[in-house]
């Protein structure tokens, strides 16, 4: 047995069962040239002597290894496909690494480079910068970017949803139960996600010949406090909306409270509509209605598309789109 004044070596290992230093190196190593009865002995004597290799890593480097960037704090949202892509990395064999993504100024310039050095095979990114996708194409690295701010000029696949069949789906809803005073929060003006979805609400608007008032429209951001105060903005306004479709599930919630705030009832004085069906649209009072992202779904197709780009296969389409769904809970009522 190993006793406690040193760490058991190769060479006591190989000295307890009678072989080469090299022997047992290639049984560590899983090597197919050594006999059963040799391999047997040497096994057994790394189990009785404790013996424990100076890199653990090393018998797991054939394991593809995917690191998945996220912008700042996990959210609901982002847990959703993180949860999608490890389930899709346990089901196919590989490795999933979870990182906070850095600001173009926080990196360091050789930060590209420095993530194949550590072993990474592919990149999957929650958040994506130009500069960021620049150097890890110099990098050669593969990437595939989620529900992208932007959609990529550098060659690279990206994975999203129908936003803008959704965005047209949660306005007809509220146009169906009569509401035609329907205002919108969305996410920054400029994302290519807000736009697809303010679009789908615009056009449901424009073909039941329903106008909107510019002040009807609001673009802070995706997060609560956005809809805290893009919501309490569009309670002060008259005539004041009877329903709000928000462009994300914590934009709807911050509705939820302001509306709150000044004493109103959700749905029975505003009804409101979210976007992705994460998991705080079942914890709202009430239950949110919005629109359902695959959010799992999608960080299991980011996954797939990242290990099929570093095996070398080609990737037929460079933007894939999953369906949304639009999900009727509580927080709706006819006008």
């Amino acid at each position: 047995m190993a006793t406690s004044f040193g760490r058991a070596t190769l060479a006591t290992v190989a000295a307890s069962a009678g072989v080469s230093v090299a022997t047992v190196s290639k049984v560590l190593n899983g090597r197919s040239d050594v006999a059963p009865a040799t391999r047997a002995a040497v096994q057994a004597m790394l189990l009785e002597h404790g013996y424990v290799p100076r890199s653990p890593h090393r018998r797991q480097t054939a394991l593809t290894t995917v690191e998945l960037q996220v912008d700042g704090l996990l959210c609901a949202y982002s847990s959703a496909i993180v949860q999608g892509a490890v389930e899709a990395a346990a089901e196919l064999g590989a490795a999933v690494v979870v990182a906070i993504a850095h600001g173009a100024a926080g990196r360091q310039p050789s930060w590209a480079g420095d993530l194949v050095a550590a072993g990474r095979h592919a990149l999957i990114s929650v958040t994506n910068e130009p500069a960021q996708l620049a150097a890890l194409a110099r990098a050669r690295l593969p990437v595939v970017v989620i529900d992208p701010l932007n959609m990529p000029s550098e060659p690279v696949i990206s994975v999203g949803a129908t936003n803008f069949a959704g965005g047209m789906s949660a306005t007809q809803h509220l146009l169906a139960l009569g509401h035609r005073r329907i205002a919108y929060i969305g996410g920054p003006a400029n994302a290519a996600s807000n736009q697809a979805r303010m679009h789908g609400y615009r056009a449901a608007m424009d073909a039941a010949g329903v106008p909107v008032p510019p002040q009807y429209v609001r673009t802070p951001g995706y997060c609560y406090p956005d809809g805290l105060k893009a919501g309490a903005a569009l309670l002060d306004l008259r005539p004041v909306p009877t329903a709000i479709f928000a462009a994300s599930d914590e934009c709807a919630l911050g509705a939820i409270e302001a509306a709150r705030a000044r004493g109103l009832y959700v749905p029975d004085d505003l009804s409101v509509v979210g976007f992705d069906d994460t998991q705080i649209a079942t914890m709202s009072s009430p239950q949110l209605t919005t629109v359902r992202q695959p959010l799992r779904q999608m960080g299991g197709v980011a996954l797939r598309t990242a290990l099929r780009l570093a095996a070398g296969e080609r990737i037929e389409s460079r933007h894939i789109e999953l369906a949304t769904e639009l999900v009727v809970r509580g927080s709706s009522l006819a006008a």
